[in-house]
């Protein structure tokens, strides 16, 4: 009968050609490794290496088991990786991706409240990758402003952002209040990047398209500030930006669009007691905050 055992003294020495090498692999003696792999070519009833001078090459029969074998040692990698962590302590890394806005004001405190109940957990927050942040799996979780497009996910919708047109008490001292159905002869700040909103750029492009852009911010933290600074008018997340003594916020006739939260976690390790513990704190902490994410 075989000994399973064996083949893995066959593998170290296909691998280094040498007992010397595949004992120091495996941490026994080379003659255990010698007698080992003549115990499993005695079960097998074939010899699979031969030896030449100081080295083993491999027969036919060794090329035909080390395939074999191979396949047999990925599939065991695989399945380590796919349980791996998969244990009952919420202990661990965790790498959580989401822009600079979500990530500083509301997960930042998120993760402080779940660090202070005594969690293992070691959190590591990520930016929005380009496409999809989960598709890459550099990241566990991802929270965005937008809808999610790869498939393999879980997503869970966690309430609304909303948006209002902003502009400094500096900025309408020195333009005025009056913003027109097209913002004429107003400055406009917008992102750089707005593949998170959507929706609010196409509403800025329709409503203000008599408006110089006169800035591109890199982030929604930065066009906040330049915004405070009165570099111009900005379609902000109303839970910032209503707080922010230096800002006012425009009545507009056509509604800003609201941004939905969503949330995601890829299917194979959503019951990975780390994710888990990090996922529920996501949503309850960002679910307890929507009367100031969206004030009507």
């Amino acid at each position: 009968m075989l000994d399973w055992d064996d083949f893995r003294f066959f593998l170290a020495i296909a691998r280094h050609r040498t007992h010397s090498a595949a004992a120091k692999e495996l941490g026994v003696t080379q003659s255990t490794v010698g007698r080992r792999l003549a115990s499993l070519q005695a079960s097998l009833g074939v010899r699979l290496l031969q030896r030449r001078d100081d080295r083993y090459v491999m027969t036919m029969a060794g090329e035909v088991v080390l395939e074999r074998l191979s396949r047999v040692e990925a599939d065991l990698v695989s399945i380590e990786h796919a349980v791996g962590g998969l244990d009952v302590r919420p202990a661990g890394l965790v790498r959580v991706a989401s822009s600079q806005l979500v990530t500083s004001h509301l997960l930042a405190p998120c993760f402080a409240d779940l660090h202070s109940r005594g969690n293992a957990i070691t959190i590591e927050t990520l930016p929005l990758a380009l496409g999809e942040p989960l598709a890459s799996q550099d990241a566990d979780i991802a929270v965005q402003l937008r809808r999610f497009e790869h498939h393999d996910l879980v997503v869970r919708s966690l309430g609304t952002v909303a948006f209002g047109l902003f502009g400094s008490l500096a900025y309408f001292k020195r333009c005025g209040l009056d913003a027109a159905e097209d913002c004429a002869g107003h400055q406009l700040i917008t992102l750089l990047d707005d593949r998170e909103l959507s929706q609010q750029a196409v509403w800025l492009s329709q409503f203000g398209e008599r408006g110089t852009v006169v800035a591109r911010a890199d982030s929604h933290e930065t066009q906040h500030a330049m915004t405070v600074c009165g570099a111009g008018l900005a379609v902000l997340p109303r839970f910032r930006a209503d707080a922010e003594p230096l800002l006012r916020r425009l009545t507009t006739t056509v509604p800003i669009p609201d941004a939905e939260i969503f949330l995601a976690v890829h299917q194979k390790t959503r019951d990975v007691p780390r994710l888990r513990v990090v996922l529920d704190g996501i949503a309850n902490a960002i679910r307890t905050k929507s009367s100031i994410l969206n004030p009507g």
